[in-house]
This record gives structure tokens, sequence and C-alpha cells, in this order.
């Protein structure tokens, strides 16, 4: 016998049980849905996505609040490298806050998604290295905040997912650029149609993710990298990542071209002269700031 639900009655489905989440609580945030810490005598910077509550969904304060902190920590000579992650040991982020969008106009709608745009933007364009330190699930805006990064390393339990199309919604926030780029095409073009999330481990062993820790020690592992990141010339490391983003798909003299220049700013910069002679002496090199 075919039963149906009655006039009005809620409908339960099995739809979204894969994602291994539902709607973001209605709790308040209690502290800054973003935080700023500085590690390595402030050559370090460590930004949080903080709303562990709502698997740090990103909300329109969040993401304002995150576009100001990338903003700051990119006029601020210092930093040196900045590490992406999110609180708690559950998520990285859950993307989009839907709960908040349930209730949205279609300008109040547009107007947060310029507002995303703006902050995706001021991440891809930052000079200084940038990479995220992804714990646990990361899906939709949350995902692309991490592919926007330099790299990602991960918790063996994260997992990385692009359910948009489940939800009406053609992926946004650069997955459909990123994801050829570090997946094989295919596998990233089921992921954007299908909406199904890879496991930490398939992410790692296709290329989109460089390492992978036990949830315990990411953070540390994450440390640890950027520390060695900002022991080198910042000149320097901007240089090449410089040459590496604005050469990519490029023909390939074109990019030797991009190439060359960078490396030409370095050869004449002090950081060449300091760290030549800190190996003739067998010394750690004092680099100079970045100018910005």
């Amino acid at each position: 016998m075919t039963h149906q639900n009655a006039p009005g009655a809620a409908r339960s489905t099995n739809r979204w049980h894969s994602l291994d989440f539902g709607p973001p609580s209605g709790a308040e945030d209690t502290e800054p849905p973003v935080l700023l810490e500085h590690h390595d005598e402030g050559r370090v910077a460590v930004v949080t996505l903080n709303r562990p509550h709502a698997d740090n969904a990103i909300s329109t304060e969040m993401g304002a609040l995150l576009t100001d902190v990338l903003e700051t920590v990119a006029v601020t000579p210092a930093v040196r490298v900045v590490i992406i992650t999110g609180a708690g040991d559950r998520a990285f982020s859950v993307g989009s806050d839907l709960r908040q969008r349930k209730n949205m106009t279609k300008e109040q709608w547009l107007r947060q998604r310029q507002d995303f745009d703006r902050t995706l933007y001021t991440l891809r364009q930052l000079r200084k290295p940038v990479f995220a330190a992804v714990n646990g699930i990361a899906y939709g805006g949350g995902c692309e905040i991490a592919q926007s990064t330099d790299f990602i390393i991960a918790s063996r339990d994260a997992v990385f997912g692009q359910p948009e199309a489940m939800l009406g919604l053609a992926a946004g926030g650069g997955s459909p650029v990123f994801l050829p780029r570090v997946l094989p095409p295919g596998k990233a073009l089921q992921m954007l149609m299908t909406g199904d999330p890879i496991p930490a481990e398939e992410a790692f062993r296709l290329g989109m993710v460089n390492e992978l820790h036990d949830g315990a020690g990411l953070r540390d592992a994450a440390l640890h990298i950027a520390a060695k990141i900002a022991s080198n010339s910042p000149t320097a490391v901007q240089a090449v990542k410089h040459a590496v983003r604005a050469g990519q798909g490029e023909p390939i003299e074109q990019a030797i071209a991009i190439m060359m220049e960078a490396h030409w700013r370095s050869a004449v910069h002090p950081d060449r002269v300091e760290g030549i002679g800190a190996f003739n002496d067998d010394r750690d090199p004092v680099f100079r700031d970045a100018d910005y």
C-alpha cells in the first residue's frame, strides 16, 4: 500500500545525510566570528573562523570581519605568513549560513553575495603566503576559502565537498575554477554535479591536500610550516608566489618572463646579500620584512 503524507505535513528525506550536518543552531554568537592571533614574534598570523556552534557557517558578519582581517594582515609588514583554520574539531566551515539566508529577500541575498565575493577576492589577491589548515568539514564556501589559499593541509577526518547543486545553486566561490586544477577534471565535475564530498585521504591521494595530520597535531603542524616559510626572505617568497600565480596558464615563454622579472628583483634585493652571507658565515640569516 502506498502511504501519502497528510496535506501540510513535513516530509523527511535522507538527501542530506551524506553531508553530516544540518541548519546551524539559532544560538547567538558570543565571540567575534573571526579571530586573529599572532605567533613567531608576529611573523605568523592565524585567522580562525569562529562559530563552532554553527559548524563555522559563514554569516554576513563573519564574511565582513574576515575581509577586514585579511586586509589588515595584507598591510602589516611584520606578518609574513597567514594560516586560516576553523574553531573546534568538527568543522573548518560548512559554507554559507543557510539559516540566515532562509528569509533573505533577493536584494539581501545578492548584497551578501557581493560581500562574499569581496572576501574571496581579498584572499586570492593576498601577496603574502597563505594556507589552510582544514580541521573537519569543509563544504561550499568553506571549501572554496581553502581552495583560494596557496595550499591545504588537513586533519585525517577532514571532508571536502561542494553541495551547492543539491541546494539549487551553481557553485560561485571559485570551485569550478580551482577544483579542476587540483583534481582530475572528471572528479571535480562529479563533485560539483553530485554534491558528494570526498574524504581527506582521497583529497590527499589526488593532490588537493599536501599533508594529513591527526586532529590534535594539525595546529602544531601548521605553525611549523608557517615558521619555516617565515624564516625565509619574505620578498623572495612573495616574488615566487607571484611568479607561480601570474605564470599559471600562460605560454611557456611568457611564464618564464614573469618568473625572470621576479628573479631579478630578488637578485638586486639586500636579502640576497644577507642570505649568501649567512650561508658562508654558517649563521641564521636576518631578512628584512617585505615593504608590504
